[in-house]
């Protein structure tokens, strides 16, 4: 069946057209929420608003935009709205203590870093997709972390132009009409989105990524995993580059350097003969670990969130510890590892 057939059986009230109407849509709408929201729960509760929304308002739909186009008004608006009235963290996030102190940062951020991991199993069908001729941004590298972590950092208004522009590649025109303003001010917000991402992310000629699964990415998740495992700070140092950053949202601490982060690995980490097991997954198409604190006198390991590597080269050039251990559930990932820790 056809989507002019589907949205004429929609609008007189047939549920399931309406639901075969917009299914090849949710994933990619999920992943816009999730890249203004920075969260993959009030992604997914956007989500779930947006197409209330729309199957509220379907008669209303006048077809001067495309179905895609006017879901995409719908749910960018539901996150700008979102974002205003805030309130949507939890406030156990803003009581996280530390275990042991730690030392003093290379950087400190004004603002905890509400960015959450985003689970590649959701990403399914989304990388087969062609962002539009004006996208700036191919999908694999506008799902990174390092790419949201910067684009998190922009006024929720520029954030929302330039993931329409630059990463989906709508035109002005048709962003203008998603956000109910003019073109020049799309242009403009654009241009200062730009701009501050620019000073977030730096080129700075780093080296590619290995693909996925290559045989280049595994040796380096072995050669990591074994260290980290191992608490062999002197091994997970060696894999890093040189301009290698440490972080741990929600905590706006961050930590550069080889140096730095070995002092901090030292210190923090493995304090007291602490050791760890791994689970790998992945996350924002790049690897990641469920990480498990073992207990010294039981064979259980303890959730202690979840880490995701960025690679460049052949080495690492960002390590991040997810604090939030209620993440790992996203990932199909335990609490808890009883037997069989490493």
């Amino acid at each position: 069946m056809g989507a002019n057939e589907l949205l004429s059986l929609a609008k007189t009230g047939d549920g399931a057209a309406f639901r075969d109407l917009v299914a090849p849509y949710r994933r990619e709408l999920q992943v816009h929420c999730y890249r203004i929201l920075g969260s993959v729960q009030d992604a997914e509760d956007l989500l779930q608003e947006t197409l209330l929304a729309a199957w509220r308002g379907i008669d209303a739909y006048e077809e001067r935009a495309s179905v895609r186009t006017w879901l995409y008004r719908i749910a960018t608006n539901r996150c700008l709205n979102a974002l205003r009235a805030g309130g949507r963290r939890p406030p156990d996030h803003a009581a996280y203590r530390p275990e042991v102190p730690l030392p003093e940062p290379s950087r400190r951020r004004p603002e905890p870093s509400w960015l959450e991991p985003y689970p590649d199993v959701l990403l399914d069908g989304i990388a087969d997709q062609v962002p539009g001729p004006e996208a700036r941004y191919e999908i694999r590298e506008s799902i990174s972390l390092a790419f949201l972590a910067a684009l998190q950092q922009l006024p929720p208004r520029q954030r929302a132009v330039l993931v329409l522009r630059d990463v989906l590649g709508f035109r002005a025109a048709e962003v203008a009409g998603i956000l109910d303003t003019t073109e020049n001010a799309v242009t403009s917000a654009l241009s200062r989105a730009r701009s501050a991402l620019a000073k977030e992310m730096p080129d700075g000629g780093r080296e590619t990524a290995p693909l996925p699964d290559s045989p280049r990415e595994r040796r380096i998740v072995d050669e990591f995993t074994r260290a980290f495992e191992a608490g062999d700070v002197e091994a997970i140092v060696a894999l890093l580059t040189d301009d290698a950053w440490l972080t741990m949202p929600p905590l706006p601490l961050e930590y550069q350097g080889p140096d730095a982060v070995g002092h901090f690995l030292a210190t923090v980490a493995y304090c007291d003969g602490r050791r760890y097991s791994l689970i790998p997954t992945r996350a924002n198409g790049q690897p990641a670990f469920g990480c498990y604190l073992r207990d010294p006198g039981t064979p259980i390991g303890h959730a202690h969130g979840v880490l995701v590597l960025e690679l460049a080269g052949d080495r690492i050039i960002a390590v991040t510890r997810f604090l939030d251990n209620s993440l790992l559930a996203a990932f199909g990932l335990p609490r808890s590892l009883r037997g069989g820790i490493r």
